[in-house]
């Protein structure tokens, strides 16, 4: 097994810009952030959670009400699984060149507005990542930029003009 399978494997390895997508959260990452952009133009990590099936909206309901005090204790993964699972979010909404906007989220129903926390401890820089959204910028249907630049490298530009040619 060569050093970036075994990387890939263990749970706790970092994930960096060059490795994140020999990561095996890489795909199901991936494949959630295209079905929420073919629906919509927006990416929350939260909803990524749920798509991903480590979030029941219900709980997602509940935390957003203010009946859990953060949301981590109703994810179902562990948080260093957590940790790289946004990593690997961030890495691939800019590779597709999405925007980031930082959101406030704060508790649902009556009562006064208060803020609601992802996080056990508060830390300001994983709240921050919790509530940063992507946000597809194009003004058509969403198309991956990531998809065409892998095309573009699997097969070529020559290749893609032959087929183009070929189809004509």
């Amino acid at each position: 097994m060569s050093d970036e399978q075994a990387r890939s494997m263990n749970p706790r390895a970092k994930v960096n810009v060059d490795t994140y997508r020999e990561d095996r959260l890489y795909p199901r990452v991936a494949q959630a952030v295209e079905e929420l952009l073919v629906k919509g133009n927006l990416v929350a990590p939260v909803d990524v959670l749920v798509r991903m099936g480590l979030l029941k909206p219900k709980r997602l309901e509940d935390w957003r009400r203010g009946r859990v005090p953060y949301l981590e204790k109703v994810i179902d993964c562990n948080l260093s699984c957590l940790s790289k699972l946004l990593q690997i979010l961030r890495f691939y909404a800019h590779d597709m060149k999405l925007v980031p906007s930082a959101t406030a989220y704060m508790r649902w129903g009556k009562g006064p507005k208060q803020r609601i926390l992802f996080t056990k401890t508060g830390d300001p820089l994983l709240e921050e990542a919790y509530a940063r959204h992507f946000v597809w910028p194009g003004k058509g249907p969403f198309h991956s930029p990531v998809a065409s630049n892998e095309k573009s490298r699997d097969t070529g530009p020559d290749r893609e003009v032959q087929d183009s040619l070929s189809k004509e």
